[in-house]
C-alpha cells in the first residue's frame, strides 16, 4: 500500500493554501514555500500535474457577493482559479520550473484552453500542467475538476493538500486522544461519515479506483515523501 513511488500525480491545492496568514489574496511567502515543496517533487522525475482552487481570492469579495445568483458566483470563483493559477506558474518559473496553465474557461489571451492531448504531452516533457478554471461548470468544486482531471491524465493518484497532516478519528484541536489513519478505504470513509472531498469528487475517484491520499502541504517534505510512498498523510484506497 506504501512503499510505492508513483510517476504521475494529481496535486489538489486550495486557494486557501496560499493566503498564509493573511485573511484572502496570496501571501508570496507561502507560495514560495509550496513551491520549494514542489520542486522536491520534480527532481525525482514525477510527472505532476495540479488543480487549484479560487477561495482565497473570491474570500475578498464574498461579502459583495451574498444573495448572488449561485451560478453567476461559480463563474466568479472560476476565475479567482487562473488568477491563482498564474501566480503559481510565475512562482514555479521563479525555481525554474516550467509550467503550463491550461484552463476550462477560454481566455485565450491570458492562458491555453484545456486540451487534453496536449497536456498529456506537456506532462511526458516534464512540464508541470496547471488546470484552472475548475470544470468549466458552475455547481461543480475544484474537487470534483480534481478527480476528474486526474482520471483524464492517467494519474496514479490524487494528492489533496490541506492545513491538517491526513485523516483523524476526531477532530484533533479538540480530541487530544484522536489518531490519524495510516490508510482507510473508500466504503470506510462512508460509513464514518469523514469528508474528505465533496461527494462528486469523491465518487467519481472511488469508481475509477483513484486512490486519495489527504496531507499536509504546510509539512516540510511532506509531498515529497507521498510521492515516494512514506507513511505520510492518510491514504484513501478500495
Amino acid at each position: 500500500m506504501y512503499n510505492k513511488q508513483y510517476k504521475r500525480v494529481l496535486l489538489k491545492l486550495s486557494g486557501e493554501a496560499l493566503m498564509g496568514d493573511d485573511s484572502f489574496g496570496i501571501n508570496r511567502s507561502t507560495i514560495l514555500c509550496i513551491t520549494e515543496e514542489i520542486l522536491k517533487v520534480i527532481e525525482l522525475g514525477v510527472e505532476l500535474a495540479i488543480v487549484i482552487g479560487g477561495g482565497n481570492i473570491f474570500r475578498g469579495v464574498a461579502p459583495g457577493a451574498q444573495g448572488m445568483d449561485r451560478a453567476t458566483a461559480d463563474y466568479m470563483g472560476m476565475m479567482a482559479t487562473i488568477m491563482n493559477a498564474l501566480a503559481l506558474q510565475d512562482s514555479l518559473k521563479c525555481f525554474g520550473i516550467d509550467a503550463r496553465v491550461q484552463s476550462a474557461l477560454n481566455i485565450d489571451q491570458v492562458v491555453e484552453p484545456y486540451i487534453r492531448p496536449k497536456a498529456l504531452r506537456y506532462l511526458e516533457e516534464g512540464k508541470v500542467v496547471i488546470f484552472a478554471a475548475g470544470t468549466g461548470n458552475p455547481f461543480f468544486t475544484t474537487d470534483t475538476a480534481a478527480a476528474l482531471r486526474g482520471a483524464e491524465i492517467g494519474a496514479e493518484i490524487v494528492l489533496k493538500a490541506t492545513k491538517v497532516d491526513g485523516i483523524y478519528s476526531a477532530d484533533p484541536k479538540k480530541d487530544p486522544t484522536a489518531t490519524r489513519y495510516m490508510h482507510i478505504c473508500f466504503d470506510e470513509v462512508i460509513v464514518r461519515r469523514i469528508e474528505v472531498m465533496d461527494a462528486t469528487a469523491f465518487a467519481l475517484c472511488r469508481d475509477q479506483k483513484l486512490p486519495i491520499n489527504v496531507f499536509s502541504i504546510y509539512k516540510s517534505s511532506a509531498l515529497k515523501r507521498v510521492v515516494i510512498g512514506e507513511n505520510e498523510g492518510t491514504l484513501v484506497h478500495l
